[in-house]
C-alpha cells in the first residue's frame, strides 16, 4: 500500500509539472500545416538529448523564431540552447509561415528532427532567401553539420520578452 501511495504521489507531481510546460503565455498569431496543440511539447534541450540517442526523432518542440524565409516563408530558424540555429522546413512544402515579422515570436513545431550535413549550394540558397548581402553569401565555402527539422504543423505565438 505504501508503494502505491508513493507511486501515486510521484505520478501526480509529474502530471502537475508537465501541465505547466504545455501553457504558453501569449497570443496565438498563426497555425500552419496540420492541426497541432501544445500537449506533449518539449524544450529544445530535451530534443537535443533525444537526438543524441537516435538519428531521427519525431517530437513536438517549443523554440524562439530567429528568422524566416524572406521570399515566401518556406523555412524558419529556431534558436538552440548553444546559440546555434536549427532550420525548420515544412513537409512537402505543403504550407508556409509569414515571411516577415515572426522573429522573436515563439513557435511550437511538430515533426521529424535529424542531424544532417548541408552542402554549400544549399547554404548559399538559404542565405539568398534570407536577403543576405552577396559578400556574405560568397563567404560560405564549407558544408555544415547541423540539426534540421521537417515540420508537419506549426503554432506561432506572440510572446512578451519578459515571459521567455
Amino acid at each position: 500500500m505504501k508503494k502505491l501511495l508513493i507511486a501515486l504521489f510521484a505520478l501526480s507531481v509529474f502530471a502537475c509539472s508537465d501541465s505547466k510546460s504545455t501553457a504558453i503565455e501569449g497570443e496565438l498569431v498563426g497555425q500552419y500545416g496540420e492541426e497541432i496543440d501544445t500537449e506533449g511539447m518539449i524544450s529544445t534541450e530535451k530534443m537535443i538529448a533525444m537526438i543524441d540517442q537516435s538519428e531521427e526523432v519525431h517530437v513536438k518542440v517549443k523554440g524562439e523564431i530567429t528568422a524566416t524565409c524572406a521570399m515566401k516563408g518556406c523555412w524558419m530558424n529556431l534558436v538552440l540552447p548553444d546559440g546555434e540555429e536549427m532550420r525548420v522546413t515544412f513537409k512537402d512544402y505543403g504550407f508556409f509561415v509569414p515571411s516577415k515579422g515572426m522573429e522573436g515570436n515563439v513557435a511550437v513545431i511538430e515533426g521529424q528532427v535529424k542531424r544532417t550535413t548541408t552542402d554549400v549550394a544549399t547554404l548559399r540558397h538559404y542565405a539568398e532567401d534570407a536577403g543576405k548581402p552577396r559578400a556574405e553569401i560568397e563567404a560560405i565555402t564549407e558544408e555544415k553539420d547541423e540539426l534540421t527539422f521537417e515540420a508537419t504543423g506549426v503554432l506561432i505565438y506572440d510572446v512578451e520578452e519578459s515571459e521567455e
